[in-house]
């Protein structure tokens, strides 16, 4: 059931130039020989035959110039060494961002810092670090199914120390899948979001981490196998599991990594998932619910649960209109994407129980406009927790505009409020990105 997606959010498609090349050629055809019916039924002057002559000339001159163009894209298409056709995307932007106080990240921040010394401390930075590449590619009659690749890297992997500082980005790799899929199942290996909470919100500004990490989205792209069966028609259900690499969300070191607490355990994580799905590419809804269970050690090697229940939903309304976010509760999840503000284990070691979620809605205002508006909350047990982040809720607002061509602009405002022991640290962040896709 799941389908491949870009780095910025569109679904990867097969080329079809063929097929577009015989249409055009059915319909020029067709613009031809209907004059020719027409004029059967009555006698044909010298100026009809002129015109006619004219039409026919202008067919086969259309013609050959399609000729021409599908001879060049063919003679410089990229290809694959076993010759499968191989699709090229990416989109280049740039940020200006400005923060009136303090958070944990200048360009996509995700809360709000308390230590901000004797008064907030903002800015104003201009990054292009979020651009994204992607590679796919599909074949078919692979094992009975259908093969698809595909791969996506950005720029967001930190930055060298230098006095450039974000000006030199270092490549990351988000995500790399291969994907066989039959009429009724499939399965997968790669990198990919979590199964249970494999949707994000829709932004330009939150590219290199999703929007409301930290506050309701449970995002970390993670080593794992995955496989599903699902019925077939407008309506499908489908049931998924997945065994995905165990990990605590602890930081690695620069070079040299050992096992972080959760690997550790010698024990993978595992999801399942009931997954409902109706309506066709741009318009597919979808509804998962999922159960995630996991091992993380604590700082006495004792072994704790890592455990979490979670419902995500698109929901498209009418043509223009559409609903999506994510719901779960757990424990233990700040190794998949920031769960519990990114906090593990709290007072007396115990692990941290959260319950978080984030609601946003796009509207389609024009052709080239997209509208929308979301928020998130994601609020730790207080009992749970030494003096740290007991809350985190952020509210966004967006426009994108698509002016011509490759062409795309974004404007978004986010408000994060994060509240400690001491009191509430608040942060207003707008985010303007210029850039353009391929």
């Amino acid at each position: 059931m799941p389908h491949p997606v870009s780095a910025h959010g569109h679904r990867y498609a097969t080329p079809r130039r063929a097929a577009l090349a015989s249409a055009c050629v059915i319909g020029v055809t067709l613009a031809t020989a209907m004059p020719l019916c027409a004029q059967q039924a009555a006698p044909v002057t010298p100026a009809q035959v002129d015109s006619l002559r004219q039409r026919v000339e202008d067919a086969e001159a259309a013609l050959q110039a399609l000729r021409e163009q599908l001879a060049t894209e063919a003679s410089s298409a990229l290809r694959t060494r076993s010759r499968v056709s191989l699709e090229f995307t990416g989109r280049a932007l740039m940020h200006l961002v400005r923060n009136d106080g303090r958070t944990n990240n200048v360009d996509v921040p995700t809360f709000a810092r308390a230590d901000s010394g004797n008064g907030p401390q903002g800015g104003l930075a201009m990054t292009i670090r979020q651009t994204t590449l992607g590679l796919a590619f599909q074949a078919t009659e692979v094992l009975g199914g259908t093969f698809t690749g595909d791969l996506d890297v950005d720029f967001f992997g930190g930055q060298q120390p230098s006095s450039g500082g974000r000006t030199f980005p270092l490549v990351r790799l988000r995500t790399a899948r291969a994907q066989l899929g039959w009429t009724h199942g499939f399965v997968l290996a790669g990198q990919e979001q979590p199964l249970i909470t494999g949707l994000d919100p829709v932004s330009l500004a939150s590219v290199g981490t999703p929007g409301f990490a930290g506050a309701g989205n449970l995002w970390l792209w993670l080593p794992q196998l995955r496989a599903g069966v699902h019925t077939a028609g407008r309506v499908r259900v489908g049931l998924e599991g997945a065994v995905l690499a165990p990990t605590s969300g602890d930081p690695a070191a620069g070079f040299d990594t050992q096992f972080d607490p959760a690997e550790r355990t010698g024990t993978p994580f595992v999801q399942g998932a009931v997954r409902l799905e109706w309506g066709e590419e741009e318009r597919r809804g979808t509804v998962t619910v999922g159960l995630h269970h996991g091992e993380v050690l604590d700082g006495a090697d004792a072994t704790h649960d890592s455990k979490a229940v979670a419902v995500s939903a698109r929901v498209p309304l009418g043509a223009r209109l559409e609903l999506r976010g994510e719901w779960y509760e757990g424990q233990l999840v700040r190794g998949l994407g920031g769960g519990a503000v990114g906090q593990a284990f709290g007072t007396g070691g115990a692990p941290v129980r959260t319950a978080a979620h984030w609601l946003q809605a796009n509207v389609q205002a024009a052709p080239r406009i997209l509208l929308g508006a979301g928020w998130g909350v994601d609020l730790p047990k207080a009992i749970d927790l030494p003096p740290a982040r007991e809350r985190n809720a952020v509210t966004e607002a967006h426009v994108h505009w698509r002016p011509a061509g490759p062409l795309v602009l974004g404007l978004e405002w986010r408000s994060l409020a994060t509240r400690y022991a001491a009191g509430t640290a608040t942060t207003q962040h707008l985010n303007l990105a210029v850039g353009f896709e391929f």
